[in-house]
């Protein structure tokens, strides 16, 4: 564990959100609202286009993690590495066309009960500059 790599910024992770990938997520969740899949249903129900189901945030967010994870200065082990958690605040709804923009920083590193945990935090943001979700996602090494 490397204190010093504490509040180490990853580049910037981005992602174009395609209407197919969309449809295809819902699919895979069993999230079955027509917003998920059809243009006009979710334009009548107020959105841009097409909308995101709220946890496809980790598909376009967690590219900018992984550079973090794999980070020699950090020092994770991985093979002894488990996900924890993860906790989200949405913003601005994300719907098919939007570019997102994900930059992620190391905010804490720690020890407790003989394990490390290493919490990473990611703010994501549309083309035009709006917040669509902040993250935190948090890896213990046992």
């Amino acid at each position: 564990m490397n204190e010093a790599a504490k509040g180490k910024q990853y580049p910037p992770f981005t992602y174009e959100v395609g209407l197919e990938k969309i449809r295809e997520y819902a699919n895979a969740i069993g999230a079955p609202e027509a917003v998920h899949r059809d243009r006009d249903a979710a334009r009548e129900a107020g959105f841009r286009d097409v909308v995101a189901p709220p946890m496809f945030a980790v598909v376009y967010s967690a590219g900018a993690v992984a550079p973090g994870i794999l980070d020699p200065e950090v020092g994770i082990n991985l093979g002894r590495m488990l996900h924890a958690s993860q906790e989200f605040v949405w913003g601005e709804p994300v719907v098919a066309g939007d570019v997102i923009e994900t930059t992620a920083t190391l905010v804490n590193l720690y020890e407790a009960a003989g394990r490390e945990f290493y919490v990473f935090e990611t703010v994501s943001r549309n083309q035009d500059g709006q917040e669509v979700v902040r993250g935190t996602w948090t890896n213990i090494v046992r």
